[in-house]
């Protein structure tokens, strides 16, 4: 039977290399992109197999999430798997950084971050409670971050968003274990993306690779590796795991 699941973010960076992944192991995917339609449908155009889908929506808006789950349903004909991956980060130090700055950036990083992946949880789950072939075998996956354990100086918004994501993937993954539901996330380190190109590439590129025993950040491929494996192979008993991917540069 064939898999249908949604990753959020995907029109570029880890998101698309996730859903490339997914759709490579015989996934049928739905493409999430914040705004930018064309992009999405070119990611959802490049994957391997037939069925896939564009989808668009910022996930911030109250009324996006349930029309996003609800076109994932009617356009896969079913959901599966959820990979809450989309976010935010944006820097704030708190030495330099107006207090409505300081706010907003806070608003903004935990909307995104945190109260998206809920609520996307909560419809995946409802659905996967009241469809006909009953819960077992949903997944709930999320792409957290080793800034939740090592602290983001800069964006502290990001890292409480991140360690408030990890927490709640393993409260999800007790309340849903009764149902057959997995829950589980991935904490990334330094990842090689566009969004990343302009660090790694300037005077600290160098100090950020040094970062990692590796000398080097990951690639997008190699933490998409992790999602799919936790999201199509991983046994239901890594359930409430947290695993990270950030080439022993932070190790707890």
């Amino acid at each position: 039977m064939t898999t249908c699941t949604l990753v959020t973010g995907a029109s570029r960076g880890i998101g698309a290399a996730i859903a490339h992944a997914l759709a490579a192991t015989g996934h049928r995917v739905a493409v999430h992109a914040g705004r930018d339609t064309a992009a999405a449908e070119q990611v959802r155009d490049a994957l391997p197999g037939k069925g896939h889908l564009a989808v668009t929506g910022d996930l911030t808006l109250p009324d996006t999430c349930p029309r996003l789950v609800a076109e994932v349903i009617e356009g896969l004909g079913d959901l599966d798997v959820l990979v809450n991956n989309a976010g935010v980060y944006a820097g704030h130090p708190i030495d330099g950084t107006s207090y409505s700055e300081w706010q907003q950036a806070w608003r903004a990083t935990l909307d995104l971050n945190l109260v998206a992946p809920a609520n996307l949880a909560w419809l995946t789950v409802d659905h996967l409670l009241n469809r006909p072939a009953g819960p077992a075998g949903g997944r709930l996956i999320s792409v957290g971050s080793r800034g939740a354990y090592r602290g983001e100086p800069v964006t502290s918004a990001y890292g409480a968003s991140k360690a408030a994501l990890h927490s709640l993937t393993q409260s999800l993954a007790i309340a849903l274990a009764p149902h057959g539901i997995m829950a589980a996330a991935v904490a990334p380190g330094f990842v090689d993306t566009e969004m990343a190109r302009e660090i790694l590439e300037g005077p600290g590129g160098d100090a950020v690779r040094a970062q990692s025993p590796f000398g080097r950040v990951a690639t997008s491929a190699e933490i998409a590796a992790v999602v799919t494996w936790l999201a199509t192979d991983a046994p239901v008993w890594i359930s409430g795991s947290v695993i990270d991917a950030n080439g022993a540069s932070h190790l707890r």
